[in-house]
This record gives C-alpha cells, sequence and structure tokens, in this order.
C-alpha cells in the first residue's frame, strides 16, 4: 500500500546539562571547551560540574500516514508533539530509525521558522516557493492569493522582521497551504492568530485534505482534530500510547472526566522567562476545593514569578469543555486589575459566578503573554466536574441544553393589556 509517511521506529535523544536541552552530538570545540573546564575545576579544588543527563524526547515511534490522510496529534506538553514533526520536516535528524516521505513537504511549526527576516513579504513567497521545488511561474499564478488570504498586502514590501508575530503566522500559513505541497505540517502555532483567521486555517486545512492532499496537524484542542481529522496517535512522554479514530484517542486521552485534577505544581528547575508556578481549584476563603459543587462558588488560585520586569503582560485563563472547545476566558484586565511589571512572584485568584457550570465536566488552559510573544502556556492543567446538588435550581437545570448556566434578568410576568 502507497504512504504519503512512513516513521520506522524513530527515538531523538537529547542532552540536558548546565546550559540547557542539547542534541546528543557535540562539536570537537565543545568537547575541548568542557575537558578544559572540567580541568581547571580540579586544579582549583571545586567540584566539577554534575554530568549531564540524557533525555529521550521520542522512543520507538512507529507510525504511517496514507495520501489524503488528516491526521491529529495529541498529547501533554513535552509528549514529544513538536520534536515528531520537526523530525518529520527534517528540520532535526531522529537518533535513531527513519522517516521515509513520498511528495513535498511543507510545514508550519514555529513562529519564525522559513522566513528570511531581512527578506521582505513579497521575497519570502518566491523564495518559500523555491524551497518546495515550485518554478517561479508558477508562484505567480499563487501570488495574489497568498496575499489576499494573508491579509498582509500592505506590508507586502516590508521586511518581515517588522511583522507582528499575527502578520507573520498569516503569512506563513497562506504560503504553507496555497503552494500545494504534497504534505502539510502544521503545529499549534495557530493559536497565535486572531479568532476569524483560525477559522479560515481551519476552512483551508479542510480543503487541503478533501483535495487528497496529506495533513499532519499537532493540537490541543480536542474538538477541532475531532472535527478535520480522519485519525489521531496519543503521544505520552515520547512513546506512541494509541492510534485510531480521533474519538476514540480523544477518549481515551481525556481519561475519566470524574477524576479531576485539581491543582498543578511546575517542578524545579524552572523557566527564565515568567511562568505559572502553581495553579489550583480554591473556595472562596482560599482553601484547596477538592470538588466544585453546582450552585457553589469557586475559582482558582494561581501563582506568578516574573525572572524581570515586563510590560504589557497579560495573564488569561480559558474554560474549554470536554471536547477542547472554548467557552469563554479572563483576564485581571475585565476587572480593571493590573499586573505586576516588576520582578517577583505574585498571587492572584480568580472566581466564576456561583452557579454558571452545569454538572458536566470542564478544563482549564493558562497563559502568559504580551503583544511579542508567549511566556508560558498550560493547556488543560486543571480539569474538573461539578458536582450535582439536590437544590430546586439544579433539578430544573437537568433539562438546559449547553454547558454554562447563565442567569439572566427577568422582568415580573403582567397582563399583555398593561404594556
Amino acid at each position: 500500500m502507497s504512504f504519503a509517511l512512513r516513521v520506522e521506529d524513530v527515538s531523538k535523544r537529547y542532552t540536558i546539562g548546565q546550559e540547557g536541552c542539547r542534541p546528543a552530538y557535540k562539536t570537537l570545540r565543545e568537547d575541548v571547551g568542557n575537558w578544559a573546564g572540567r580541568t581547571l575545576a580540579r586544579l582549583r579544588g571545586r567540584t566539577p560540574r554534575q554530568q549531564p543527563s540524557e533525555f529521550w524526547a521520542l522512543k520507538d515511534v512507529t507510525l504511517e500516514v496514507q495520501p489524503g490522510q488528516a491526521l491529529g496529534v495529541i498529547g501533554r506538553n513535552g509528549a514529544g508533539k513538536s520534536t515528531l514533526l520537526k523530525i518529520l520536516s527534517r528540520i532535526t535528524r531522529p537518533t535513531k530509525g527513519r522517516v521515509r516521505s513520498r511528495g513535498r513537504i511543507a510545514s508550519l511549526l514555529e513562529v519564525g521558522t522559513g522566513f528570511h527576516p531581512e527578506l521582505t513579504g513579497r521575497e519570502n513567497i518566491f523564495l518559500s516557493g523555491a524551497v518546495l521545488g515550485m518554478r517561479r511561474t508558477d508562484i505567480r499564478k499563487r501570488f495574489d492569493d497568498i496575499v489576499a488570504f494573508a491579509e498582509v498586502a500592505t506590508f507586502l514590501d516590508t521586511p518581515v522582521k517588522r511583522y507582528s508575530s499575527g502578520m507573520y503566522v498569516r503569512l506563513a500559513f497562506a504560503i504553507a497551504a496555497h503552494l500545494e505541497p504534497e504534505i502539510l505540517l502544521i503545529d499549534e502555532v495557530l493559536a497565535v492568530g486572531d479568532a476569524q483567521f483560525q477559522k479560515k486555517c481551519l476552512g483551508k486545512m479542510g480543503e487541503v485534505a478533501h483535495a487528497g492532499r496529506t495533513v499532519v496537524f499537532v493540537s490541543h484542542n480536542m474538538g477541532i482534530i475531532q472535527r478535520l481529522c480522519n485519525q489521531a496517535v496519543l503521544l505520552d512522554r515520547g512513546r506512541l500510547q494509541r492510534s485510531g479514530p480521533p474519538i476514540d484517542v480523544i477518549v481515551h486521552y481525556l481519561g475519566d472526566p470524574n477524576q479531576p485534577a485539581i491543582e498543578w505544581r511546575r517542578a524545579p528547575p524552572w523557566p527564565e522567562a515568567a511562568h505559572f508556578r502553581r495553579v489550583q481549584l480554591c473556595k472562596p476563603d482560599g482553601s484547596p476545593c477538592s470538588q466544585p459543587a453546582s450552585g457553589e462558588q469557586f475559582g482558582v488560585d494561581m501563582e506568578v514569578h516574573l525572572p524581570q520586569p515586563i510590560r504589557g503582560l497579560v495573564l488569561a485563563v480559558a474554560v474549554a469543555d470536554s471536547m477542547g472547545d472554548w467557552l469563554f476566558s479572563s483576564s485581571p484586565i475585565d476587572d480593571a486589575k493590573s499586573i505586576p511589571i516588576s520582578a517577583g512572584t505574585y498571587r492572584t485568584r480568580l472566581f466564576f459566578p456561583p452557579g454558571l457550570f452545569l454538572p458536566k465536566p470542564f478544563s482549564l488552559t493558562f497563559a502568559l503573554y504580551d503583544q511579542y510573544r508567549s511566556y508560558d502556556y498550560l493547556p488543560n492543567a486543571l480539569r474538573f466536574c461539578v458536582a450535582e446538588t439536590a437544590s430546586l435550581s439544579n433539578l430544573i437545570s437537568g433539562g438546559r441544553v449547553g454547558d454554562l448556566q447563565i442567569h439572566c434578568r427577568w422582568n415580573e410576568f403582567v397582563p399583555a393589556a398593561t404594556l
């Protein structure tokens, strides 16, 4: 049987040391420098630095993607999803195993990947097409469609290093989708764009898949995976845990919604950028909440660390249903609260209105970002299922549709003739 992508027993090893996570191979210069450092430390009577340890981002992954298939890749942070896409796009090599592909590959992995920052948007369109092996005449035929889709006509002759992250992603996606590669690889980078553009991107990816081309899509949004993909795989700590129809893989990934995850803590070593150290469901007095009850108020206690001052930092908490579809989000600016800009560790609490959630499973995602970059992102960090109580309002709510119970203001009933 023909295939578009074949991953055969692929593993990827990195070395973790004082300098962070690096590939498991080193240059001669690094070897000489490390040897000199260890020798000097011994001569001065110091304890040499702890020897680096190995970290397997992927371990013995085998899978096959058929032509025209839309494959969704899901898993928690650090599961190996982005590493797999980098290996598929040949940005990095596997430590073990091999990847075989049939057809041109276009990838959209990180903001900044694939563009030359000094070149204009116009020049990068032709450069990307040339990298894909397309003739200049073919690129010209699709040029106007790319510019219209990306909505960057005004800045077409501006160097892309001056683009915002949203403009960058719009142009990168438009190029990848319109130059008609046989295989399209897309990471969660689409989250940078606005909601309208994300909807347009998803529609275009659906068109690409229906046209017989192959799409591999990494996302934390289970609703999008279910709607867009006809096959899914689950990665966990670098290993392939499950593959099959999207709904089966998603249900396995989400697990039992009645087993809540009410606390998340970051283990050292902490990142150098602004980040969350802890998030936890809490009661109105701030004490831990083991399970929210319908009709009672509860919230989230958050601890945020800023290693250096940041102006314009935004903290956002987004609520999703059991399939990962967004319901709403909230930020301190909604309540006219400003985030400190000086370095330090801070705590804040967000409280939801009482009786907002119906007795169904929900998840909370946390983000720290400004207009230039994303500092921290915790998808589905907390999961909870609101417990039903025997109050009259909750008995009535059993017949309601949707996931939320919004208390609206109603007037009293009066005879129609008096109105």
